[in-house]
């Protein structure tokens, strides 16, 4: 197939408003809009003003009333608890219209806001549906979340109801919420009026009388709410971002334009169809989640796998095949670090090669950047198509694709394609200067950002200007940085931040991390820049070896240093490499660069909100002072 992507993003370029008009067909609106886009307060653009739409009503109610309502909509797929539960698009309608009842019973209302504090579980996607289905906004916050975390999003959305499980399942153990959740509202100013309880039967939880309700109770006795016209400009939710420091950046997502974007991307971005099944390996409680597991899927009609596990050990480094293979998934999105494990853990893919993938057609990565090595990895065992994508909470949809629904451009390792029609992106310098092809700068997109991208932060107008646009003026700061180059391929290296300044020279600790994964032993890394005397900065390398390698770490060490003085060349000084048993990660997958760094420079830092495990630290501590870093 020849690919329309250059002849699409050149229509857009040349007529944008029309470009989205178009793309609006998709969708079902009560009202059409008024005006397309209202740029009268730039940089705070709106789309489709004036519009009346429902969120809700495009992912369940438009498909049961054409006919569709016996198709699968939602595939619960939990290996922790042995459970598979499909949903229909039907079935899913009377679930969440009843979700929707049990909250107006409690007095939710158009505009009031709803925290969801939840685990990887059907209800979670329920309740989310059911807060559009009324008009409600609601914040899903990562079930786990500290109290104070949790607590600082509880004070900046003000909820009047909050929505949470009584547990959550990890390979292992059982993760209670409700001591979580009763101390994080302990610890709120703002008191939520009433918090619904889902009692799981792995922990149970007890209830504050005349606060706590119990999920099932109250659906048993609700009735079923009809669809809210909204204003396609009212917001549908809002999504923490993760590390802020003070006032936490409440990302919000509009209905309107969110609903145009996604329904475009599905079939655009991802190539697939009504009808098929789409797994997002990811969680509700991230963007991804909400865009790909929850809104997309059901905008365009697809299966959407909803799965409770983890890339390995639940039970081991074949369940993604199993996955696939048992719901005939044609599509698969996750991040590259789930790669990294499966590869750590099953380097020559034999498990591959226990399940039927002759359906599954092309997989997806994005969330971090997508190292050559594992791309390669993952092309030859699954004898499929990877590409590599590339997007933020703030966009809410990829900004640079391989668009397979317009047809598959050639690959090119490191690079996650190209701008996705919508965006027009540059790569500057400090001054904002444009910088030729080749040279690495900050990577920012030219104003207005497309229909799905944040219009505004939460109640923080101000916060929206200083953290995106005040820096490049008619820019959005992406705090990405990376070069283009003569084809138009961009690649995304690392955050402004990993730029390091190595005696005046600027270098990626992305091209460095290239050249280290691509070690035969190496199954993940990671490099830093840490503060030096002499030079200002200089990198510092972590290395995680496949599994059943066992040659002597110095031999190792000694050509990962020489691997990046050759690829990179001297001016790097990279001089230092460290062999770790595993990487400190958020429980999405990425890594701690910066709180590395931190310990490496020997400064104060707080435990990450986000950190998968903890423990994990004290043994990064330990690698460092044994290279002679952190503090002794």
């Amino acid at each position: 197939m020849t690919s329309r992507y250059d002849e699409v993003y050149r229509r857009w370029q040349r007529a944008p408003l029309e470009h989205w008009a178009e793309a609006a067909e998709a969708v079902t609106w009560f009202k059409r809009w008024d005006r397309l886009l209202d740029d009268s307060r730039a940089p705070f653009y709106r789309w489709f003003v004036g519009a009346e739409v429902n969120s809700c009503y495009n992912a369940l109610d438009r498909h049961v009333e054409a006919g569709h309502g016996a198709q699968a909509a939602l595939i619960y797929d939990s290996p922790v608890t042995r459970t598979v539960r499909k949903l229909s698009y039907a079935e899913l309608q009377k679930e969440v219209a009843t979700a929707a009842g049990m909250l107006k019973a409690l007095g939710v209302e158009k505009g009031d806001r709803v925290i969801l504090y939840m685990p990887m579980v059907p209800e979670t996607a329920v309740a989310m549906l059911a807060c559009a289905r009324i008009g409600a906004i609601h914040s899903v916050v990562f079930g786990g979340f500290a109290p104070r975390e949790l607590a600082t999003r509880i004070d900046d959305a003000k909820p009047k109801l909050m929505i949470a499980a009584s547990c959550g399942i990890e390979p292992g153990r059982v993760i209670a919420y409700k001591p979580l959740l009763d101390g994080a509202i302990e610890l709120a100013r703002h008191k939520p009026q009433a918090c619904i309880l889902l009692q799981r039967p792995m922990e149970e939880a007890e209830l504050i009388k005349g606060r706590d309700h119990d999920w099932h109770e109250l659906m048993a006795k609700a009735r079923p709410a009809d669809v809210v016209p909204v204003a396609a400009t009212d917001p549908l939710y809002v999504l923490y971002t993760s590390g802020t420091t003070g006032k936490p950046k409440g990302v919000v997502r509009d209905n309107g334009g969110h609903l145009v974007a996604l329904s475009w991307s599905m079939p655009n971005i991802y190539g697939v169809a009504p009808g098929e099944c789409w797994w997002a390996a990811s969680d509700v409680g991230w963007v991804v989640g909400h865009s790909y597991i929850v809104y997309g899927p059901l905008f365009h009609r697809t299966q959407s796998i909803l799965f409770e596990g983890k890339p390995v050990g639940t039970p081991d480094a074949g369940v993604y095949w199993r996955v696939i293979a048992e719901h005939g998934c044609v599509a698969m999105f996750t991040a590259p670090t789930a790669f990294r494990a499966i590869k750590r853990e099953d380097p020559n893919g034999v498990l591959v090669q226990n399940h039927d993938l002759a359906r599954f057609r092309t997989l997806f990565l994005a969330g971090e950047r997508a190292d050559p090595d594992t791309v390669k990895w993952a092309e030859d065992k699954l004898k499929r198509p990877v590409i590599d994508h590339w997007w933020q909470t703030e966009s809410g949809w990829p900004m640079a694709a391989n668009c397979v629904g317009l047809g598959q451009l050639p690959v090119k390792y490191g690079s996650p394609t190209k701008a996705v029609p919508g965006y027009d992106i540059r790569v500057v310098d400090e001054a904002c200067r444009e910088l030729a092809s080749g040279r690495t700068g900050a990577i920012v997109v030219k104003l207005p950002l497309p229909p799905g991208s944040l219009p505004t932060l939460w109640q923080n107008d101000q916060g929206f200007l200083d953290s995106y646009m005040t820096d490049s003026p008619g820019f959005y700061k992406t705090a990405d940085a990376g070069y283009q180059d003569a084809d138009g391929y961009l690649y995304v290296m690392s955050r402004t931040d990993d730029i390091i300044n190595v005696a005046g020279h600027r270098l990626s600790t992305g091209a460095m991390e290239e050249v280290l994964s691509g070690h035969p032993d190496v199954a993940e890394c990671a490099v830093i820049g840490v503060a030096d005397p002499l030079k200002g900065q200089v990198p510092l390398g972590f290395a995680v070896l496949k599994a059943g390698v066992n040659r002597p770490p110095g031999e190792i060490v000694g050509e990962l240093v020489a691997r990046v003085r050759q690829e990179i060349g001297p001016v790097a000084a990279f001089r230092t490499c460290t062999l770790v048993a595993r990487l400190p990660k958020t429980r999405s997958g990425k890594i701690l660069r910066g709180t590395m760094r931190r310990i490496a420079d020997a400064q104060d830092y707080a435990m990450p909100a986000t950190i998968d495990d903890p423990a994990i630290l004290p043994e990064i501590e330990s690698a460092l002072r044994a290279v002679g870093y952190a503090r002794k």
